[in-house]
């Protein structure tokens, strides 16, 4: 097979330790080798207890957005704002708060795009934080101010509109939190602090507008997130040996922010007129009712703490690799690579007599790179660092091969005919996750709230086309029966639920008014679509008795996080993410550390069904970290991504009892009753 950027010559990809470690697993543990007796369904032939995996994807929050104020159980430790004294646990800065002070940077060389700009000098105070294009006031129909609800004017419009999806009690939420204010202008919603936050993370509900609010949205895409992360092996420590500072958060949002689509800068520039401020460094306080379901599972459940997007920037190419664990490129419709037009290239140096203006960029300009050539603008700068670090990973760009960084369509629509707007990504020929499962006979679907509408055409459709990996692929859209079978609604999995007819693997993804996207919607949504989603499968008591549940979100959103990244090719690793695993073998409130990214779930997948990797260049070749006891987030054997094995425990005995039948035996976990895995 031709493959694009083929890794397998690489040593350090191979596959023996995780061979073997399945082979000793399956010794070992009673309750891994029974599931694997014999059965005509490939799909319940698993090396753990877990027959149903489900995949929920909400929208663009990092790890310290959401839990930066965790404290865990007795036992347990996390790494996150407060863990770090960065703040308090009632959401004020801490001892340490200038840990996470933002600076402004100096980027004006038009020649080059600065991944780590120089002459910076700290923020006094933050610069305002801004409206965006978040909704002014309710409305049950497109409005001269606002294009579309969220909020709506009605309960009815919002019942309508979501009833299924939610319980009574949280469709309200629907009618609530809009700014009252203008777009693009200070948001007035924090009173005296709007000009006046201290220069460092600021707890959103507690200075400003509380948690059932709209809030706008910060700049997530690749060059930005990049540069915003300030990456310099000038920076590296023995905690952050990547020298990834995360301190230009606020600098790039008001400096470029989502894009300048190649246009001119605009008169009379402020740090306003990118429509966004410091909405970077706002994070919501579970000690303060934020987050209250989420920070229930966590509680009762498992998270983790060193859970990343894997690629810099935001939903298309970070959605793609839970699919794929690989970028996608630019073709010329029938699979081969080539050039696409100017106009779609990226080109992150900065316009002449600005300060960080991007030349081509945004939504509508620029959002592929061919970053095997490093005279291609922004390509250098990040390759250059990556070649700087001592494990030297592997950009995995391929010659002549120009990726997709950011958003554009996907290369087909709901009804398998091919997409041909502007702004799409030919038809593609990478492998999926799918690929795999439907050469083993192992059930999946994709299930997405609004793919009927969406496949019928519907202008009205919530469905998020760009969140879907599979519909990228021409393997997969060009056979009818298999979009039929495999590509489903929010409706089909609640029935499935129902009749017991759930697949092995399940993608489920919320719409754009529940999906927890900041401004278009709340967090609070997606808990509650959550909520009722686990409590559908826990009130199945065969059913929860074999599934994990793996809740997390396509990216960070561009918020700020504290968090370490590993840099595993060109693209990223990203900011850490929220990842909570709900099963009853991931019960005790558990913290986890092992370095993972959305590649994790599939090897999840690939290492529960017995399966290969997607490719010889997929990120699911890399190796499980090995882990330091004095730091375990930081992997020895870089580049490394973990496959969320510890995230469970298997009771050996499997009656759930948390005992095992033979507790004095030499590997039950020193008697604690538990088998770790």
């Amino acid at each position: 097979m031709n493959m694009v950027g083929d890794r397998s010559s690489l040593p350090r990809f191979t596959l023996c330790v995780a061979g073997a470690a399945l082979t000793l697993a399956s010794v070992l543990s009673p309750a891994i080798a029974d599931s694997q007796s014999a059965t005509s369904d490939p799909s319940l032939k698993t090396v753990s207890p877990i027959k149903h995996v489900i995949v929920v994807v909400g929208e663009n929050r990092t790890f310290d957005h959401v839990f930066g104020a965790y404290k865990p159980r007795h036992g347990q430790s996390v790494s996150n704002l407060l863990s770090k004294g960065i703040i308090t646990d009632d959401g004020k800065p801490g001892p340490n708060f200038s840990f996470a002070a933002q600076y402004t940077a100096n980027a004006s060389n038009p020649k080059r795009f600065d991944l780590s700009p120089g002459q910076k000098r700290l923020y006094d105070v933050l610069p305002a934080p801004n409206t965006g294009s978040t909704a002014t006031s309710p409305s049950d129909t497109p409005t001269t101010t606002d294009s579309s609800p969220p909020p709506f004017a009605t309960l009815a419009a919002a019942q309508q509109a979501e009833g299924a999806l939610l319980y009574p009690e949280d469709v309200a939420q629907l009618t609530i939190g809009a700014t009252g204010l203008p777009h693009k202008v200070p948001d007035k919603r924090f009173g005296s602090n709007t000009y006046d936050l201290p220069n460092g993370p600021y707890q959103i509900s507690r200075l400003g507008p509380d948690y059932n609010q709209y809030m706008n949205s910060p700049v997530h895409r690749f060059y930005q997130n990049w540069q915003q992360s300030d990456c310099s092996a000038a920076h590296a420590s023995t905690d952050n040996p990547s020298g990834c500072k995360m301190d230009l958060f606020a600098w790039v949002e008001t400096s470029v922010g989502a894009g300048s689509n190649g246009g001119p800068l605009p008169a009379n520039f402020t740090d306003q007129s990118t429509g966004e401020g410091s909405t970077a460094l706002g994070f919501y306080n579970v000690n303060s009712g934020d987050m209250p379901y989420f920070y229930r599972l966590a509680r009762e459940y498992t998270i983790s703490d060193n859970y990343h997007q894997p690629v810099m920037g935001g939903t298309g190419a970070n959605s793609i690799m839970i699919g794929t664990a690989d970028a996608l490129y630019y073709t010329d419709g029938h699979g081969t690579a080539t050039k696409p037009p100017q106009l779609q290239i990226e080109n992150p140096r900065p316009q002449a007599n600005t300060n960080n203006w991007y030349t081509q960029d945004g939504y509508s300009g620029g959002t592929y790179s061919n970053c095997s050539d490093r005279s291609q603008p922004g390509v250098g700068a990040v390759r250059r660092y990556l070649d700087s670090l001592p494990y030297h990973p592997d950009a995995n760009c391929a010659s002549g091969t120009w990726y997709l960084l950011n958003n554009y369509n996907p290369g087909y629509n709901g009804d398998g005919s091919v997409n041909t707007s502007d702004f799409t990504i030919p038809p593609s020929p990478v492998r999926t996750i799918g690929d795999t499962l439907l050469e083993k006979n192992i059930s999946w679907k994709y299930y997405g709230e609004g793919w009927q509408t969406f496949a019928a055409q519907s202008p009205t459709s919530v469905y998020c086309n760009i969140c879907n990996p599979f519909l990228y692929e021409t393997a997969i859209m060009s056979m009818p029966d298999i979009v039929k079978a495999h590509l489903q609604d929010t409706s089909d999995l609640y029935q499935d639920i129902s009749n017991g007819t759930l697949p092995a693997v399940s993608f489920v993804k919320p719409g754009g008014l529940l999906d927890g996207h900041p401004e278009s919607s709340k967090f609070g949504l997606f808990e509650a679509f959550t909520r009722k989603l686990v409590d559908a499968v826990q009130h199945n008591p065969t059913l929860w008795a074999s599934t994990a549940i793996l809740i997390t979100t396509d990216e960070g959103g561009g918020y700020y996080d504290s968090g370490y990244i590993q840099p595993v090719d060109f693209f990223g690793d990203g900011p850490r993410i929220p990842l909570i695993v709900v099963s009853p073998f991931s019960r005790g409130g558990r913290v986890v550390h092992e370095y993972a990214d959305h590649a994790s779930i599939v090897k999840f997948i690939e290492r529960n069904w017995n399966l290969p990797p997607i490719t010889q260049r997929s990120r699911d070749n890399l190796p499980n970290p090995v882990q330091h006891a004095d730091s375990p987030y930081v992997p020895v054997n870089a580049p490394a991504i973990g496959d969320l094995f510890q995230s469970f425990h298997f009771d050996r005995d499997r009656n759930d009892d948390g005992k095992h039948s033979d507790d004095d035996d030499s590997r039950s976990n020193g008697g604690k009753g538990w088998w770790p895995f």
